[in-house]
């Protein structure tokens, strides 16, 4: 039976005040917190983690110990919560029932190794409020559609006490009527802004940059919006930043190729651009409601981004005045010759209060803790 305790409680929080908030036991058992190599998720994890540790919660966040992560961990031992490694599901069973079972919520995370296997443990074990958190959710439902059950089955989902989506908008409805989860709620994406930030003295090295892993669904609107304008501008310099781009990419001599990037220069990165590009997986264009960390990231540092279009956009910035839209090489063209600098300014400031009034780890963590009083108490 799903239960929460509640105990007042009052300056502990720097997030909190002097309100009466829950303590809550969390246990998250996610793909990775201790690597940020070649995964989105250890990122969104350590922030709010370390957020709803502020806010006075215990957290164990638990990780299957895989080897691709043990050679690349740029953080090893968090230092906020707990952090344990397991090296197989017997061995997560057999340390962490406890945890489990004492636990006010714990959440399975999306690409969690052996996560049907997982989950169902979990939804058995657990007395507390379980969630599916799904980082990766248009791809989920792809996988379902096509029977794939990696991490997640149909059947799972209405045993889970909610479904903590990166992807909102109609698909949360779709989740609850096909798939019959009792509660679909968005927990999206954000930025950290003790990580992402400007740097007024950084170099204005590039008019436009992208950075994004080579995928053939998002190569065409490179070519259109990065790669044809930097062939129209041959005195301009561009930048694009990611790996597994194949050899048969035709490169512009002025864009600029970094084949690996690590998250710590993510900052740096932004900061010498006049203007960033996002382009969007055509899972996320065709869910919806999908922002990337990307967006958040590159406001925060107080970059105007031009971005291609997708419904639900607007949710998260107001077009032409937060963030500027782009279909077309000639779209790209008028911006990056008609945007003054007065304009480019004041866009990216816009868009960075908006990301830091909304779209911080603290809001997520402030939003999860919101859902799990909703869900209990009905």
């Amino acid at each position: 039976m799903t239960r929460v305790t509640v105990e007042p409680w009052g300056d502990t929080s720097e997030r909190g005040g002097t309100e009466n908030r829950p303590r809550l036991r969390i246990v998250i058992i996610g793909l990775s917190i201790t690597s940020s190599w070649g995964n989105g998720h250890a990122t969104t994890y350590r922030g709010l983690v370390r957020e709803l540790v502020r806010g006075g919660h215990d957290v164990l966040f638990l990780e299957h110990d895989k080897p691709w992560y043990a050679s690349n961990r740029d953080m090893p031992s968090p230092p906020f919560g707990r952090t344990e490694l397991y090296p197989s599901v017997e061995q997560l069973k057999d340390r962490f029932t406890s945890d489990v079972r004492s636990a006010d919520l714990v959440i399975v995370g999306s690409y969690v190794p052996e996560g049907v296997a997982v989950g169902e443990w979990v939804v058995r074990t657990a007395r507390g409020l379980t969630a599916f958190y799904d980082i990766d959710t248009p791809v989920t439902l792809a996988k379902l559609e096509r029977g794939d059950t990696e991490y997640l089955s149909p059947e799972l989902i209405p045993r889970y006490g909610m479904y903590l989506s990166f992807t909102g908008g109609p698909t949360l409805r779709r989740l609850e009527r096909e798939f019959g989860s009792p509660r679909a709620l968005p927990l999206y994406c954000a930025v950290d802004p003790e990580l992402y930030y400007p740097e007024p003295d950084a170099p204005r090295r590039w008019e436009l940059g992208y950075l994004g892993t080579y995928s053939p669904d998002r190569q065409p609107p490179l070519e259109r919006l990065m790669l044809e304008p930097a062939r129209r501008l041959p005195s301009r310099r561009f930048v694009v930043a990611g790996a597994q781009y194949p050899d048969a990419v035709q490169w512009p001599p002025n864009v600029q190729r970094i084949h690996h990037l690590p998250p710590a220069e993510h900052r740096r990165f932004y900061n010498e651009q006049a203007f960033t590009l996002n382009i969007t997986r055509a899972d996320m264009i065709r869910a919806g409601y999908s922002p990337s960390v990307r967006l958040f990231e590159a406001a925060a540092c107080g970059v105007p981004i031009i971005s291609d279009a997708w419904e639900g956009l607007e949710s998260f910035f107001e077009t032409g005045s937060e963030i500027l839209v782009a279909h077309s090489a000639d779209d790209m063209m008028r911006v990056l010759a008609r945007t003054s600098e007065a304009e480019r300014k004041a866009i990216s400031e816009r868009a960075r209060r908006r990301v830091l009034g909304a779209h911080t780890a603290a809001h997520r963590a402030d939003e999860l803790e919101r859902y799990v009083l909703e869900v209990t108490e009905r």
